[in-house]
């Protein structure tokens, strides 16, 4: 399939991140990276949070088999005060400086990892304009 052909599925809609603990989770996700939390069940440790358009299930699985192991990359407008702001108010560590991964006619990519409670690589992630094009 190409670029701009129609696919056979839909967007994705929702991504089951697997957690041991819920409350710690959604403490996590909605106060320290600040996704907005839309529901919690509370007959259920599942929580469900807006990420743009696509929603973050994070829930306790039922069965091993439907345990999950993700790398979730959220893009942000200054990664460099975003790292900080983890870092310094939230006492998160860091593989490394947000760093550039990437460089074409459009810009830079720029990334830095940490992880979250159930030890997901949480990535963050912002496109800049390449560095020789700023004056």
């Amino acid at each position: 399939m190409r670029i701009g052909q129609a696919m056979a599925l839909g967007p994705v809609g929702q991504i089951h991140v697997s957690v041991t603990d819920i409350d710690t989770s959604v403490a996590f996700y909605r106060d320290v990276l600040g996704i907005p939390l839309l529901f919690q069940v509370p007959s259920m440790p599942m929580a469900f949070f807006a990420s743009g358009d696509v929603r973050l299930y994070l829930g306790v699985p039922e069965s091993p088999e439907f345990r999950s192991k993700v790398v979730l990359y959220f893009t942000v407008t200054d990664i460099d005060a975003e790292y900080e702001r983890l870092r310094d108010q939230h006492g998160l560590s860091f593989t490394g400086n947000p760093h550039v991964v990437h460089r074409d006619a459009d810009g830079e990519l720029w990334v830095t990892f940490t992880r979250d409670p159930d030890d997901h690589w949480i990535g963050l992630m912002q496109q800049r304009e390449s560095s020789s094009a700023v004056a």
